[in-house]
């Protein structure tokens, strides 16, 4: 490992950097998984079908892909600390000018922002991590913590706004929360410290570094496998309020909270992940967790609503490790230089998915007059990401690849930080 490299992972204080993360995936979270919980609410407010009202998935998710897929090399570029600022004041301006109308087309182009900023900040806040782990284990093990606090945030934003439509407030005070939140979030990052900025390469970072990376092996596994979780992911707290808001047998009041126990069983799975990766191998974590979330899926489709009552919330348990788990394995794949290019193309893999899976499903419910059928696609893409991890965990292709990146550039985390 170079001399450069090795200073680009000191830091003088990576725990506080840590809870800062931590708190931008929280906070981002209460707005972008609290979308199941509003879209019920738009479509009656807006007189609007299911494929129109999912807008509010598709414009937010669309934002990030752009951003990630175009602007994921500023963390390289420009530094972690400039790329996430840039990032949370796009987000936060979005989410704040929600209470300046009152208008669908108006909060769909605000979303669009939002997801432009998500896509910022989100590819500097991953490429961080990637500076202040020690190991691809520890990038792993950090990474499903992260999440765990992104699951945190996707409990209290449907709270919220279940909250506010109990007590007669409107569904836009979730994302004028999520504003004063990022505002403080914006003040923490200016005053922190942050390592040295990555250079494992004398070739400057550009905006081409992630569509050159798409090209290969590791991109292209690691992006699909995403790809096919989102979308699953995506039937349950996209759809699911819609399908379970037509049940009528005797487990109502449970249905009423199904996604907020999916959510809460997410957030729990995934600080679980952390203990499960320290024992085993990330490739055995995710076939045997997609197997489990790909059977419950059936259990849901063919027991019907009153047995999806219970089977989809118990599909959060596995699916929490998965997201986190494949995902910095993949950013791990590749030198810490190219962190903040290959974050963003991940995440533009995630968020294609995010628009289109939620986008077939609400469009398939439409034209078959059900949205049953947003399921039936969700354990489709389940079972086809079990398919993915069990040949992965048969040939290991990317074994001697991670070994090679441990080897050639995590080191511990020294005392030298720069603003």
């Amino acid at each position: 490992m170079s001399s450069s490299a090795k200073s680009s992972a000191q830091s003088g204080s990576p725990l506080l950097l840590k809870v800062l993360v931590f708190a931008m995936f929280a906070m981002f979270a209460m707005t972008t998984d609290s979308v199941g919980t509003v879209i019920p609410e738009v479509i009656s407010e807006f007189d609007l079908g299911l494929t129109a009202a999912g807008s509010f998935q598709y414009a937010t998710m669309s934002g990030i892909a752009i951003s990630a897929i175009a602007l994921g090399f500023l963390a390289d570029r420009l530094g972690r600390k400039v790329t996430i600022l840039i990032g949370l004041v796009a987000f936060g301006l979005g989410s704040a000018l929600f209470a300046a109308g009152h208008d669908f087309l108006f909060f769909t182009a605000l979303l669009f922002l939002s997801g432009l900023g998500i896509g910022v900040f989100k590819a500097g806040a991953l490429a961080l991590i990637g500076d202040l782990s020690r190991s691809t284990t520890d990038h792993v093990r950090t990474m499903n913590l992260i999440e765990g606090f992104f699951g945190v945030g996707a409990i209290i934003g449907p709270a919220v706004v279940a909250y506010l439509l109990q007590v007669g407030a409107s569904w836009k005070w979730v994302y004028l929360v999520a504003a004063i939140l990022c505002g403080v979030l914006i003040l923490g990052v200016a005053l922190a410290r942050f390592p040295q900025p990555v250079k494992t390469s004398a070739e400057p970072t550009r905006a081409s570094d992630a569509v050159r990376l798409m090209g290969d092996p590791a991109s292209l596994f690691f992006g699909t496998a995403l790809m096919l979780y989102v979308a699953a992911e995506a039937a349950i707290y996209v759809w699911a309020p819609t399908y379970l808001a037509d049940y009528t047998g005797s487990w109502v009041a449970l249905a009423g909270y199904a996604v907020s126990i999916f959510f809460v069983l997410r957030a729990a799975g995934r600080f679980l992940g952390v203990w499960l990766l320290g024992r085993y191998s990330w490739g055995a974590v995710v076939a045997l967790c997609s197997a489990a979330m790909a059977a419950l899926f059936w259990v849901a489709v063919l027991g019907g609503r009153e047995v999806a009552i219970f089977a989809l919330p118990a599909t959060g348990l596995f699916m929490s490790v998965l997201y986190p788990t494949i995902n910095s394995t993949g950013i791990s794949s590749f030198d810490k230089g190219r962190h903040g290019a290959i974050a963003g193309l991940l995440l533009f893999f995630t968020c294609v998915s995010a628009v289109l899976a939620p986008l077939a499903m609400g469009a398939m419910g439409d034209a078959l007059g059900d949205s049953r059928y947003a399921i039936v696609l969700g354990a489709v893409f389940a079972s086809l990401l079990v398919v993915l991890a069990l040949w992965n965990l048969a040939r290991q292709p990317f074994a001697t690849r991670l070994a090679e990146r441990n080897a050639a550039d995590y080191a511990a985390i020294g005392p030298e930080a720069t603003d």
